[in-house]
């Protein structure tokens, strides 16, 4: 029996890669976002590239009502999710003290709360099985310090890497994914065009850099996954960079 992977924001961007690669590794897929639409049209185009099942699950993960029929999927032991990615998320300006509150309460529930709730759904029938695989899409920035988001993304980092050490004995492991700036439709979501963000072209990554090395440091059972040398040593040196260096660097870009 074929695996299933189950994808959150996979209607653009680094979900729609995912769905991409693991389709053409022979998974089925269950694709989760909010655009119906969008979700159709990655499902007829991974469909007709590689021939595997496809299903579609539009729900805002933010609304625990639309949330659970994505809860009871991952629960459903007669139809095994093998892979979940939790990929949704999106960006706020980082100027914390200006931004609504109730948007960054948004999002710190988007990159903290959805992925916890959807990673416990998970984890059962995991477990039970004795194999799973989770990725958990963060970013550079965990590393650095920026705003909300970097801190949203630095937990999920820890919280992976705790998962990982904790579960993968039990034949379930856990993948934080930390890419760079990559292009997609994120920072358009913030009101910014290509080559507004201020942030040198050799930086940017396209989805395939990101998606490729983070499937296959999945499979070693890699704790955290940092794609290209690059952004390996921009994460060691900020690690060991001041903070008021570390975080005036992090204000480049959006």
């Amino acid at each position: 029996m074929a695996k299933t992977a189950l994808i959150t924001g996979a209607s653009s961007g680094l979900g729609a890669e995912y769905a991409r690669q693991l389709a053409a590794r022979g998974a089925d897929l269950v694709l989760v976002g909010r655009d119906a639409r969008a979700l159709e049209s990655v499902a007829r185009e991974v469909r007709a590239a590689s021939g595997v099942g496809v299903e579609v699950l539009v729900a805002d993960l933010l609304d625990a009502k639309a949330r659970q029929p994505v809860i009871d999927r991952l629960t459903d032991a007669g139809r095994p999710i093998e892979i979940l990615v939790n990929n949704a998320g999106f960006g706020l300006p980082l100027d914390f003290d200006r931004n609504d509150i109730e948007d960054e309460v948004r999002h710190l529930a988007v990159h903290v709360e959805v992925p916890m709730r959807l990673m416990h759904a998970a984890l059962g029938p995991m477990l039970a099985r004795g194999s799973g695989r989770i990725l958990n899409v963060a970013s550079i920035a965990a590393f650095i310090p920026r705003s909300t988001y970097g801190a949203s993304k630095l937990w999920l980092v820890s919280f992976s890497r705790w998962a990982d050490a904790t579960y993968a004995p039990r034949g379930v492991t856990v993948t934080a994914v930390c890419p760079g700036y990559t292009h997609t439709n994120f920072h358009e979501r913030l009101g910014l065009a290509r080559g507004e963000e201020g942030i040198a072209g050799w930086m940017w990554l396209n989805p395939a850099d990101v998606v490729t090395p983070s499937l296959r440091d999945a499979a070693r059972g890699k704790a955290v996954s940092v794609p290209t040398l690059r952004y390996r040593m921009l994460a060691a040196l900020a690690s060991i960079a001041p903070d008021r260096l570390a975080s005036k660097l992090g204000r480049r870009g959006r």
